[in-house]
């Protein structure tokens, strides 16, 4: 007996340092519900609140769609930090148990926006959010990765790392050892403390400080030299990460195809024309532009795709 379109299930979902979500459509590509958890990065959170959240949200999407009995088609999750095999294995088998698939899909969250954005053609994807990674397909079909090595080796130009030096630089402004900066300010009632200083020992995890950016983002609109200059090393930064990627996927002078993806660059127009300028100085022919929709849309497609046995579909996020 054939399976109607409306009788196949999907369920995509993205996880990151910041958060979860999860979306279940029909195989007429309805989206039939939507759900959001806490952060599943286990190098960030660790293995068993990534755990916990992953499968909160995806438990959340089946329960709102009225399809917690009902056999999913494909589920194809992406998520952060999962490229260490003793995470995927344990994240993989959690999933498998809780969501009943024919299919079970767990890879990176880069890899499926990869997938999703180029459609199997040759490109960069860049993502800035609570981290910073990239990842490249080059003419071979082969994946290439860049950065991704955590808050205490990398990050460079992500959310935690503008937050971070936001703090430092207001910590000098405070010792009288660097310039003066409404950070000093901002960041002392953003974070509801007396005074600056006492970040130090507020004990602030990755996901608080990542979240300071949007701090960083409103004083450097107002004005802040301090916070436009963060942003501006930040594209910089970002721009030197997808370099060597821009490279070996086409080179210089080839018109390469670069994804810009995360909280960061969605949000700060600043970041984006930073990044823009300094990748263009190495390579002036590549072709830039933002991920458009929800990176879940990249999760739900691929899934969709694979069960069509279309593994390179074009998906709304192009």
């Amino acid at each position: 007996m054939s399976i109607r379109l409306s009788d196949r299930y999907f369920l995509g979902i993205d996880g990151g340092g910041s958060g979860t979500t999860a979306w279940l459509a029909d195989g007429d590509g309805q989206v039939l519900s939507r759900a959001r958890s806490g952060p599943s990065n286990p190098v960030k959170v660790g293995l068993a609140l990534a755990r916990h959240n992953l499968l909160a949200a995806a438990r959340e999407a089946r329960r709102k769609a009225g399809l917690q009995g009902q056999m999913l088609d494909w589920v194809c999750a992406g998520l952060a930090g999962v490229d260490r095999t003793t995470f995927h294995r344990a994240l993989l088998a959690g999933l498998r148990k809780t969501v009943p698939a024919r299919h079970t899909l767990l890879s990176t969250d880069g890899l499926i926006a990869l997938r999703g954005s180029l459609a199997g053609e040759p490109g960069v994807l860049v993502i800035s959010g609570t981290g910073s990674i990239a990842y490249a397909r080059n003419r071979l079909g082969r994946l290439l990765r860049c950065g991704g090595w955590g808050s205490l080796l990398g990050d460079e130009g992500s959310g935690y790392d503008i937050g971070r030096k936001a703090l430092t630089m207001a910590l000098r402004d405070f010792d009288g050892r660097g310039p003066h900066t409404r950070l000093t300010h901002d960041l002392t009632a953003g974070l509801k403390l007396c005074q600056i200083p006492d970040a130090v020992s507020a004990n602030l995890d990755a996901r608080q400080i990542a979240a300071l950016f949007s701090v960083v983002a409103r004083a450097a609109q107002a004005g802040d030299g301090i916070a436009r200059r963060l942003l501006q090393e930040a594209g910089e930064d970002l721009a030197v990460l997808a370099w060597p990627l821009v490279k070996q996927v086409g080179g210089r002078k080839s018109r390469v195809r670069v994804i810009l993806s995360g909280g960061v660059f969605k949000a700060s127009e600043a970041v984006r024309q930073s990044f823009e300028r300094n990748l263009r100085r190495r390579a002036p022919g590549v072709s830039i532009g933002l991920l458009r929709g929800e990176p879940v849309e990249c999760a739900l497609a691929l899934a969709r795709a694979l069960s069509d046995g279309k593994k390179g579909e074009r998906s709304s996020c192009l």
